[in-house]
């Protein structure tokens, strides 16, 4: 076995070889990135009108502690319920976060270039959602329950059939784990998934979260001394910051033992060099409240793990909630853990001023947003940070925070980085990510010329992959043999067709563009994506 250490890879290192995420503001992980680096709020505010045909009860509105704000996830009545063997009515009746977490999962095995169909050995499925606020809709529908029946609402809306729903629609016969720790859920599940591949269990796993509320765009009340900003705008670490914003969104990784990955040949996004989890216990002020001494330990307890001291971690994604007391326990526990690290030499940052707070799919947001900062080599910016909470000691801590979109400097040693998740009730989670380990070019003489294979199920689809594909390819980061294999090897074949060929990325990426007939043939019919019916107040 390598060396332990953060410059050499060991047989313990999980690789991410594939994700996918839906966030507010963000239909995919390129928007996702651009909005992070572009220091974008995705938080939306309301006017009156907009509220009350979202919902919203008139009495409410008219209050002045009423926040007209919400971090709203697009498209959460829109699901291809024939795609996955579904009926209307039982789409229908289903909770958006089962619909929307299992689109991702299909959608993060697409991006890790593996169709469900063909993968080899056990996949497993670590998941989990936030509170069902959809179950009281149904139910307020007396004539839809008798419809479907009381059996078939529980099959739809239980947490515990999360992770196996995934399983059982994509034919994966490795652990299928649903759980829920509050605000750490989804990167608990991050961590149980690489224990589940270092014992053995599986040798590819899913792991992430969602959460959706379908209320999210009717605006909340706010009330003093809660963890709710009072403005709508939340500020991790800023003397002003007052509360969160809760938000909608969802992400899945897709893991492998990072030496199978490089056997394979997969494209490695970045690696997991280790994890902890652990509970505060009952030493704290109350059940709720955060603790220094656990949060300090997960995250010692997973430095170790991955074998990495802290002096040589750059970067920090923070649990970073912008509340009075949760940042200033957070940064004391990171100081305590990082003791002896030089003052201001690691960046902090927190991606709840960007997108709110996303409750059980927070943690896996915060690992890929760090992903994609270290594909990109860019630290993105903490938005609304104006001046350091009094409560914190910045100066004479080892820790500043990362105010602008900067490059992420390369060194001697591969680039290093924390992500933070901490859940009411005390369950901590900490995950230690290092940069992918250099891949060295495959041997022999490239192709005269490449054939690219897209296909869809319907046209509108397929014009939205060719889209995104021409993109992709004249970004020049994707060499075009490994498009071309991916997409005939790694994808579902759909009945929509829409074959190019050319020599390089450039000359495909053009020709996509231009639809010219003579280089890029089409299949069939035109079609559109179905709209789910959303059930509300009978």
């Amino acid at each position: 076995m390598a060396e332990h250490g953060p410059d050499r890879h060991t047989a313990r290192d999980i690789a991410i070889v594939g994700m996918a995420g839906r966030f507010p503001g963000a239909r995919d992980l390129d928007e996702f990135w651009s909005n992070l680096r572009d220091g974008v709020e995705s938080v939306s505010f309301y006017t009156r009108e907009q509220l009350l045909a979202a919902g919203a009860p008139p009495e409410d509105v008219a209050r002045p502690n009423f926040v007209p704000a919400g971090a709203a996830l697009d498209g959460i009545d829109r699901f291809d319920a024939e795609f996955f063997g579904y009926t209307p009515r039982e789409a229908e009746t289903m909770d958006p976060q089962h619909r929307v977490f299992l689109e991702t999962a299909w959608e993060a095995l697409e991006h890790s270039g593996h169709v469900p169909s063909r993968l080899t050995g056990r996949v497993g499925v670590f998941g989990g959602a936030g509170t069902n606020n959809y179950l009281a809709n149904i139910h307020s529908n007396p004539d839809v329950v008798d419809a479907i029946g009381r059996t078939q609402v529980l099959l739809g809306n239980e947490l515990g059939f999360l992770a196996s729903r995934v399983a059982y629609k994509l034919d994966l016969r490795g652990p299928s784990v649903s759980l829920r720790t509050a605000c750490s859920t989804s990167l608990v599940a991050v961590h149980l998934a690489c224990r589940a591949l270092r014992d053995g269990d599986c040798e590819t796993a899913l792991a992430g979260g969602v959460f959706v509320n379908p209320d999210q765009e009717r605006g909340y009340l706010h009330q003093d001394g809660s963890f709710l900003s009072p403005d709508g705008h939340c500020r991790p670490f800023d003397a002003r910051a007052a509360g969160t914003v809760f938000g909608s969104g969802v992400g899945v990784v897709v893991l492998k033992r990072l030496d199978d990955a490089l056997a394979a040949g997969d494209t490695v996004h970045a690696v997991v060099k280790g994890t902890a989890v652990n509970n505060d216990g009952a030493v704290k002020v109350g059940f709720t409240a955060p603790a220094v001494d656990g949060q300090a330990e997960v995250i010692t307890a997973a430095l170790r793990d991955a074998g990495v001291a802290p002096e040589e971690i750059d970067y920090v994604e923070a649990h970073g909630t912008g509340t009075a007391l949760g940042d200033p326990v957070e940064v004391r526990a990171l100081a305590s853990a990082y003791r002896g690290v030089p003052a201001g030499a690691v960046a902090l940052g927190s991606l709840k001023a960007n997108i709110g707070h996303l409750d059980a799919a927070a943690g896996v947001a915060g690992v890929i947003k760090t992903v994609l900062a270290l594909r990109h080599e860019t630290l993105p910016p903490t938005l609304h940070f104006t001046a350091p909470n009094p409560a914190i000691d910045f100066a004479g801590s080892p820790f500043r925070v990362q105010r602008e979109s900067t490059p992420w400097p390369r060194t001697d040693r591969p680039r290093l980085a924390g992500v933070s998740a901490f859940g009411f009730g005390g369950t901590n989670a900490h995950v230690v990510l290092a940069e992918p380990p250099p891949v060295a070019p495959p041997d022999g003489p490239d192709r005269a010329s490449h054939l690219l294979v897209l296909s869809a199920r319907d046209r509108r689809a397929l014009d939205e992959l060719t889209e995104r594909t021409a993109a992709r390819l004249r970004e020049g980061r994707v060499p075009l043999a490994d498009a071309a294999y991916t997409a005939a090897l790694g994808r579902h074949a759909f009945p929509e067709r829409r074959t190019v060929t050319g020599p390089d990325a450039a000359a495909v990426a053009a020709a996509l563009a231009s639809g010219d007939p003579a280089r890029v043939v089409t299949g069939r019919h035109d079609g559109t994506r179905p709209r789910v019916a959303f059930l509300f107040g009978g």
